[in-house]
């Protein structure tokens, strides 16, 4: 985000700067006055005004930023369901990925001690994943049929400060999660806890999730959710949004896009054709 900055000290001297920086507390105390006019600097985002400036937006504004910085996917991870709604104002359930690696208790790796339920960080999403060869790219898009999350765990979650759960295969308790007016999205659901079949052998490490391609030769393809991602979920599905050198680009694009098809979209209500309407206003980002 950037914002425009002008200082004017009492010697009527002026300058500008066009880069990020810090105003130490010397310069500010010997300055009469200070007019924030016309200066270019950048501001590096902290992760509350990322998330709160995404809960304003959908994860379809976000994969339409996303498709526009080469994205062609959008971010969007497939096959997820919205079982319990986001309740309130915002338009999306937004936060930090969380991530948990569930696998066969069959698995090489070591369970890892204690739950990681109890460590959920405040203003995160939870997401929980399998292993490649626990996956397939057709329904039910696991191999495990034991639910992998419950009502207890969203109980948890939202004490903590979560912000909603996103699970890669099972859950259960669906009356338990609207009840708690906590937001959750699952491949399916189920009745036996995980247990007898699964155990915890990471978190927060990269999950990777098998999807279908279009291509003949490459039937699937692997997408990663790297702990960090922020996460972006509502009804019409989740989006990952990568936390690096974009990201400050991608979340400038989003208001612009709305703000140029809420502008087609009255246009097309006037009568006008579709595309001479989003040709003329999206060429004004």
């Amino acid at each position: 985000m950037r914002f425009s900055l002008h200082i004017i000290v009492e010697n009527k001297s002026s300058f500008q700067i066009e880069s990020s920086f810090q105003i130490d507390k010397w310069f500010l105390s010997n300055c009469s006055s200070l007019t924030w006019i016309n200066m270019s600097v950048s501001k590096k985002l902290a992760q509350k005004e990322v998330i709160s400036l995404l809960s304003n937006f959908t994860p379809c504004d976000v994969s339409d930023s996303l498709n526009k910085h080469g994205i062609a996917d959008g971010g969007f991870i497939p096959n997820l369901v919205n079982r319990s709604p986001l309740v309130g104002d915002k338009s999306s359930a937004v936060g930090k990925a969380f991530t948990v690696l569930y696998a066969p208790k069959s698995d090489p790796r070591p369970a890892i001690k204690g739950s990681y339920i109890d460590i959920v960080p405040p203003g995160s999403i939870v997401v929980l994943g399998l292993p490649l060869e626990a996956q397939l790219i057709n329904a039910p898009y696991v191999k495990v049929n034991n639910a992998l999350y419950g009502g207890l765990m969203s109980t948890r979650a939202k004490y903590l400060g979560a912000n909603g759960s996103v699970i890669l295969g099972r859950i259960r308790d669906l009356d338990e999660h609207n009840d708690l007016e906590y937001p959750v999205w699952s491949y399916g659901v189920g009745t036996s806890a995980p247990g007898p079949l699964v155990k915890v052998v990471g978190i927060d490490v990269p999950l990777q999730v098998k999807v279908p391609t279009l291509e003949e030769s490459k039937p699937e393809q692997v997408l990663t959710i790297n702990p960090g991602d922020y996460i972006i979920a509502d009804k019409n599905g989740v989006v990952r949004l990568p936390d690096d050198d974009k990201l400050e680009s991608v979340l400038d694009y989003i208001p612009k896009r709305v703000d140029a098809d809420t502008k087609v979209a009255a246009d097309i209500k006037s009568g006008k054709p579709a595309k001479e309407s989003q040709d003329l206003w999206r060429s004004k980002i």
